[in-house]
């Protein structure tokens, strides 16, 4: 890496680093694989594919794809969160997955390109610049026409609207913050992550190789979209 790359692991947060926190994570994010399984399947995800989780956490959409594709590489900074889905990998005894400590900047990919690259909740880590740098790494790990699959915090709002578009989000928060995410740990989020506009992300998806073939917001603030990498 050159002087001046970005230390992904100090960007994780600190939570992220914590096998106790990383324990209760699915619970707390509540994240159900099923539908992004089955939009990525409906384009073509099948026994010839390969996919790479970038931001993979405890896995929990890694194995959902590897029931469907040939491999699945499943890549994230954190020790605690590639140690977990290590042992659940061993456990169940998966053939075609595996576990790389990396991150967006850091993941050297080898052999044939990609068909599709997954990312989640990973991408608001990273500063705009940075982001950019992700995505053009993450184009050249695709194959030319295939497909990135990201969801993260976007903000789908214009700056003048921030302060009623954030209050609102935050009073769908939880009170629980085993269940989910409590309007603490939201501000917490806004005042030291870098999640960026919807309107700036488009632009840096283009310029880095990127055709957005669908995308959707939710509450302002929770983005999924679905890209083509261009030939």
């Amino acid at each position: 890496m050159e002087r001046w790359w970005l230390d992904e692991l100090a960007h994780a947060g600190a939570e992220h680093l914590d096998a106790s926190y990383v324990a209760g994570y699915e619970r707390k994010g509540g994240y159900d694989p099923a539908s992004d399984l089955e939009l990525l399947t409906a384009w073509g995800l099948g026994r010839d594919s390969v996919l790479i989780d970038l931001g993979a956490g405890p896995g929990t959409f890694a194995l959902a794809a590897a029931t469907v594709c040939r491999r699945v590489i499943a890549v994230d900074i954190s020790p605690a969160m590639t140690g977990l889905l290590a042992e659940r990998v061993r456990r169940l005894g998966l053939r075609n997955v595996e576990v790389i400590r990396a991150g967006l900047l850091s993941y050297e990919h080898g052999g044939a390109p990609a068909d599709f690259v997954f990312t989640r909740n990973v991408l608001h880590q990273i500063p705009d610049f940075w982001k950019g740098i992700a995505l053009s790494r993450m184009a050249g790990i695709l194959r030319p026409g295939g497909l990135l699959r990201l969801h993260d915090l976007i903000f789908d709002f214009d700056p003048a609207d921030a302060g009623h578009a954030i209050e609102a989000w935050m009073s769908g928060a939880v009170e629980d913050p085993a269940a989910g995410y409590t309007a603490g740990e939201l501000a917490g989020h806004v005042r030291t992550e870098h999640s960026t506009y919807s309107w700036l992300l488009k632009p840096l998806l283009d310029r880095t190789g990127f055709t957005i073939l669908q995308r959707e917001h939710h509450r302002s603030a929770y983005g999924a979209y679905l890209c083509l990498r261009r030939a």
